[in-house]
Order: C-alpha cells, then structure tokens, then sequence
C-alpha cells in the first residue's frame, strides 16, 4: 500500500490537493517496470547528502523482501524524472538491477519540486542545510511568506526563520556542518559575528576545542562587545611640570612615563621657524 503523507501541517495539504498531484491507492493499478538508465535524479531534490550504510540496509532489505513502494516519477521527452523514491533508486543500483517498478505521474515543475520537498521534509534525517533549503524553496515556489509557511507546516515561527538563517552562512561554513564538524547551534551563533574572516576564525576554534554551544555564545558575545578604553589617569607632578613648559616654550608639551620612571618629552611645532625659536630658548 502507497503510505499517504503525514506531518505537512493541516495547510499544506489543502493547498497541494490537486489532481496530479495526489497519489491514490488506484494508481497502484498503473505500476510499471522502467529501465534504470531511463531515469534521471529529481533537479529540485533538497537532500544532498545520503548516507550510504543505509542505502546499503536498504538495498539488502528490498533484495530480501522485494520493493514494498515503488517510486514515482515524471515522464519528459528524454525519460523520466525522480519525483519521490531517490533512495530505492539508488539501492537497485547497488543490486545491479536494470529496471524498477513506478508509478509515472504527470506533474508540473512546480508540483514536482513541491512532492519532493514534502516527502523529504517528513524523513527524520534530514540535515539542518537540507531542511533550510526545503523551507526557502516552498517559500519560492507557493509564493509564502515565513509565517504563512510556518503555520502550513506546524511549526514556530521562530524555527522556520532560524533554520532559514543558515543559508547566509559562507559556503566554508556550511560544509562543515554538512559534514557534521559543527552543530546548527554552532553554525547559527557564528552568524552573531561581523565579518566572513571573524566567522571562519572562530568556527576553526570551536572545532578545534570542541566548543559548546553555550561557550561559543559566551566567546561571540565578548567578540561583539564594545571595547571600552582605559582612561590613563595622569600623575598630578607630571601635569604640572607639562604646563609649566607649556608656558616657558609657548607650545604643546607631553610628558610619558611608564611604571619604571623611565620616560619622554614630546615637544610640539608647526613649522621650522617655531623648532628654531624652541631650540634658541634652550640655549638660552
């Protein structure tokens, strides 16, 4: 039996109920073997990565058991597109199999890029970036904006626009979280940073420390903050001594000195008839 969807939220139903697009137990009826070589990957497919263990579990479970649901694609000129079923796709190729059953639907593009990005909205493993890219591409296609699609799918408002957030992550970044390297916890925070070079920095530290989250944000924050400058408050001898030149050379005077008493005296001028004047006073 063909499973109907789950999880889209009472919205998204309504709104991809259409004809083509719902697949019924009848179409059961309308399986047919098609050549593996026929078949082209779903352009629109937001899963970029899959994990090759458990193609390898599945493609043992269907040798064992035989294929319980067949895929579905979309007949083109040229072949057939994935609509759903890439995984046991790729399983039969592992098996070596030269056809699979399917279900051929005629979609639009735009139902086929929807059907794809709702069933692999309902797969548990998909990544953080993979479930971003889901959001922003219904968000393109059905024309939703981040509140209407947070309510289609169920979820808050505040957790559509953070995952969203990890697109503006640098490309460097976004690999690192593909590859598990960082949590998004991790990938968000580093968006609290200014520029790209602080961002790959410090993403380097966490992973080389194996940062927290929470010492990641405590990190970010003492980063941000403002830096306050140390006021030096002057010793009350020096000042006096810095007036009294002031007023014997006619012009600006600074005393320095550091906690080992050692030190200088900047004398200012404007021009070389002023540096004579001062050099002629200490002649005397």
């Amino acid at each position: 039996m063909v499973k109907k969807s789950k999880g889209l939220g009472k919205g998204l139903g309504a709104i991809f109920q259409t004809e083509n697009v719902t697949i019924e137990e009848s179409d059961l009826s309308k399986v047919v073997n098609i050549k593996l070589g026929e078949i082209k990957r779903n352009p629109y497919q937001p899963r970029t990565i899959f994990n090759e263990e458990k193609i390898n579990e599945l493609a043992e479970s269907i040798e064992k058991n035989g294929l319980l649901q067949p895929i579905i694609v979309k007949r083109t000129v040229s072949g057939y597109f994935i609509v759903a079923g890439e995984r046991r796709f790729r399983a039969f190729e592992k098996l070596g199999k030269s056809d699979i059953p399917a279900i051929v639907k005629d979609f639009t593009d735009d139902e086929m890029m929807i059907f794809s990005v709702l069933e692999n909205l309902q797969r548990e493993d998909l990544s953080p970036l993979e479930e971003a890219i889901s959001y922003k591409q219904l968000m393109d296609s059905m024309k939703l904006k981040q509140e209407e699609l947070a309510q289609q799918l169920g979820k808050s408002r505040p957790y559509v626009t953070n995952s969203l957030r990890l697109l503006k992550l640098p490309l460097e970044i976004k690999d690192k979280l593909a590859d598990n390297l960082i949590s998004a916890g991790h990938a968000r925070t580093l968006l609290g940073l200014k520029t790209k070079q602080e961002m790959l920095a410090v993403c380097d530290k966490v992973i080389k420390e194996n940062m927290s989250v929470r010492a990641l944000e405590n990190f970010v924050n003492k980063l941000n903050a403002p830096k306050v400058k140390k006021v030096v408050t002057k010793d009350i001898f020096i000042e006096e001594q810095e007036n009294i030149l002031k007023k014997q050379l006619g012009t600006t005077v600074k005393i320095k000195q550091n906690r080992s008493q050692k030190g200088k005296i900047e004398i200012e001028f404007k021009n070389n008839d002023e540096f004579e004047r001062i050099v002629s006073l200490f002649k005397g």
